[in-house]
């Protein structure tokens, strides 16, 4: 097998992990009562303990570097509390009111606000093809809330709002990171960004218990700790390490071997896997309206990546 087609699969896989972490999610939200807060308090600190663990061992040089450079530690912290974080969690509390599928899909609507932001920033028209990927993402997602029928919202509202607010989050953890990825490398960026992420949402959890007392019964429910069986165990293990650390692994060999452009088509993948074991796995139904908003937004964003800007 070719050095290429090695990558390929990679970034395939990684990408398919990321659909199947969607399913876990969905899976311990339908049978545990357990909190979109403590699921990325578990997923975030574990998956970036294992990427440092990785990291000292293999890039060890590069480590200490980042740790000597403070601007480069401030604009971390950044890309870790309000990209990683801001992503992670708006992602999980969409599964919470919809399903992997669903929220997946919702997620692609990132590239239509890094393709308006990107017009915005170099003063530049959106050109033919951004125009008809930006149609396809609002049929999509109008097909996806109404289930085909225009007059009703048959999404939830609150999965409609934290879904889009996953995007938005989504395409700030895209575009803010371009200059760290250059100086540093993606797979080192991203996992102390992980960490880092993981650290904002470990606060926001010990805040969250030190008030409980005072705020009454909705918080102390976000920061209770779920009782999990073995099931439930299992699946959060799953979750973390391979639909997280695995998939965020392969994803970026892969794209480091097959460049950017491709990376971006075969990320395309991940919206289909997360509505394959949505409804394999957890038998979620879906309408021949959802289909065809999942197809548009796969075609939005092969359209996108197809032809993307180079500045």
């Amino acid at each position: 097998m070719s050095r290429f087609a090695q990558g390929v699969l990679s970034a395939l896989l990684g990408a398919a992990l990321w659909g199947f972490s969607g399913a876990c999610v969905q899976y311990l939200f339908s049978h545990y009562e357990i909190s979109p807060l403590f699921v990325t308090v578990v997923r975030m600190l574990c998956a970036g303990a294992l990427f440092l663990a990785v990291l000292a061992i293999r890039q060890r040089d590069t480590l200490r570097k980042i740790a000597a450079d403070g601007r480069s530690l401030r604009r971390l912290a950044v890309f870790g509390s309000c990209g990683l974080f801001g992503s992670q969690v708006t992602y999980v509390i969409a599964v919470s009111y919809t399903n992997a599928g669903t929220a997946t899909v919702l997620q692609c609507l990132s590239i239509v606000f890094v393709m308006a932001a990107t017009c915005v920033m170099l003063r530049q028209a959106p050109r033919i093809s951004e125009i008809v990927a930006f149609a396809c993402a609002f049929v999509a997602t109008l097909l996806i809330a109404t289930k085909g029928d225009l007059g009703v919202l048959n999404l939830p509202l609150a999965g409609l709002v934290w879904g889009i607010a996953n995007a938005l989050a989504t395409a700030f953890y895209i575009m803010y990171p371009h200059g760290l990825f250059e100086k540093w490398g993606s797979f080192a960026v991203t996992g102390i960004g992980m960490l880092m992420g993981g650290c904002c949402a470990l606060c926001l959890w010990v805040l969250g218990s030190l008030i409980a007392p005072m705020a009454g019964p909705e918080v102390a429910a976000v920061v209770t700790v779920p009782a999990l069986d073995a099931t439930g165990v299992l699946v959060l293990a799953l979750f973390v390490f391979v639909g997280t650390f695995c998939a965020f692994g392969l994803y970026l060999h892969g794209v480091s071997i097959v460049g950017g452009v491709a990376g971006g088509l075969l990320g395309a993948i991940e919206p289909v896997s997360a509505t394959l074991f949505s409804a394999l796995w957890l038998s979620t139904a879906f309408l021949p309206a959802d289909w065809i908003g999942l197809v548009l937004m796969v075609v939005t964003i092969a359209i996108v990546s197809l032809r993307p800007r180079k500045d």
